[in-house]
């Protein structure tokens, strides 16, 4: 059975591997590693060691720290389900691709639009 520590730690991996982009190939190349060990480790089935973590942290540019954020909660929140969903990431990655002026166009319809709603 995994820890939920490790659990965490996976999903952290899964969710900034997503939000810029990355194939499980891709971070698993840059890290040395085959995508399996990457799939283990997001998925809780592996322990991470702290070498790897650190080579993991550089590779998805973000501090060590970023993994453990939030590892205290009992449940995750909702704002923590919604970062976790694949779609979520995508849309936010297509909405930074778009030009500063056009986004914020896009964002004053959507929010426009939420108010309506």
């Amino acid at each position: 059975m995994s820890h939920p520590v490790d659990i965490h730690v996976g999903q952290r991996i899964r969710q900034r591997r997503w939000a810029i982009g990355m194939t499980q190939q891709q971070l698993a190349e840059i890290v040395g590693i085959k995508f399996q060990q990457i799939q283990k480790y997001e998925t809780g089935m592996n322990r991470v060691s702290a070498s790897r973590l650190w080579d993991i942290a550089q590779a998805l540019k973000v501090a060590i720290t970023f993994f453990f954020e939030d590892v205290d909660q009992e449940q995750p929140s909702a704002e923590d389900d919604m970062l976790s969903n694949k779609e979520t990431l995508d849309l936010l990655r297509t909405y930074y691709a778009i030009p500063e002026n056009q986004r914020k166009r896009l964002f004053d319809l959507a929010r426009a639009l939420g108010e309506v709603a």
